[in-house]
């Protein structure tokens, strides 16, 4: 049987049963490792391993930014992801002042680009921020203060998840018109055992939302990805639902037999490798395991599923290579 493409895009078309996989490494252990790395690409040719370009990126050094929503972030730097420490609707009382972004001017660039696009090249796809909906309210509102609206079931928080909605929807609809095929959201709905709110509120205040959006791409012939940590087990059939097709969820924290069950043969499986344990403690021995289970669990020779893990400082070497090591000896485990 075919074998797929040494570093192919994992995007592209793998052959049947080929699980495509990658690691993308944070720059400050390829500083610190890049010869033991370099090695390791090329000793792996089917595993997409990067990150070597994060140096470069607007995260490598610390700053504050506030974003198109007036919500202040502080990124650490190294790489790393930031946190909002200043929410712009932390009082009710500012919600009349406040100014959220227009969809019009990005909807307007959307087209324009559309226009100048060569005729025989292909529309880029539809996508979302992290903190599409769930976690964009939280950063509005302040953690604390969005609990409190959830319990309280606050009509203004409905309405605050309709103008979040309704800027996404415009966006969609543009790239949609302007012939994208795809939607990629991202939005992390769950914590470390369960959903930070309860399944009956998630349904009322989120679930509307995302079908709103992911409905619009599912109608127009789209497919729609949705990357989402913590877990998410009390609502994936509702993620299903709502028209995901391909769903990117975190491997220990649902359980691969919870996946297996809920998702496995109904949507295609983009699989968070665990990076919080087992990955950053356990032996060579143990990481190949988990590895050879994850695609035993929840791959077949139909296809269906991919590996990815994000790699962070304090991740040991040897266990690095480990885990790609075991993605090379695994990926075409059930094309042979």
């Amino acid at each position: 049987m075919q074998k797929s493409k040494p570093n192919s895009d994992t995007t592209s078309e793998p052959s049947p049963g080929i699980v495509p996989c990658r690691a993308g490494i944070n720059y400050t252990i390829w500083e610190r490792y890049e010869d033991r790395l370099d090695k390791l690409v090329e000793e792996c040719p089917h595993v997409r391993i990067g990150g070597k370009e994060g140096a470069k990126s607007s995260r490598a050094s610390e700053h504050k930014h506030r974003d198109e929503w007036g919500c202040l972030w502080h990124f650490p730097g190294m790489g790393l992801d930031g946190q909002v420490i200043e929410a712009p609707l932390d009082s009710w009382d500012k919600f009349d002042a406040w100014e959220p972004p227009s969809s019009a001017e990005r909807v307007t660039a959307i087209r324009e680009a559309a226009e100048e696009r060569p005729a025989d090249a292909p529309a880029p796809g539809a996508g979302t921020e992290h903190g599409f909906i769930f976690l964009r309210l939280t950063y509005l509102r302040g953690w604390d203060n969005f609990m409190l609206d959830v319990a309280e079931d606050s009509p203004r928080l409905y309405e605050l998840r309709d103008i979040v909605a309704d800027y996404w929807y415009a966006l969609t609809e543009a790239h949609l018109d302007c012939g994208a095929t795809h939607l990629g959201a991202a939005d992390d709905l769950g914590m470390q055992d369960r959903l930070p709110i309860s399944p009956a509120s998630w349904r009322k205040l989120i679930k509307p939302a995302f079908q709103r959006v992911f409905g619009l791409a599912r109608d127009r012939g789209a497919s729609v990805s949705l990357h989402t940590d913590g877990c998410i087990v009390d609502v994936i059939p509702d993620l299903i639902e709502v028209g995901v097709t391909t769903l990117n969820p975190q491997d220990l924290v649902n359980g691969l037999d919870n996946l297996e069950r809920l998702a496995k043969g109904k949507v295609s499986i983009a699989l968070d490798v665990d990076r919080q344990s087992l990955t950053y403690l356990g032996t060579a021995e143990e990481l190949d395991a988990h590895i050879r289970k994850c695609i035993r669990t929840l791959g077949s020779q139909e296809g269906g599923l991919s590996l990815g893990w994000g790699v962070y400082p304090g991740t040991p070497i040897e266990n690095i290579e480990a885990i790609c090591r075991a993605m090379q000896k695994y990926h075409d485990m059930w094309a042979n």
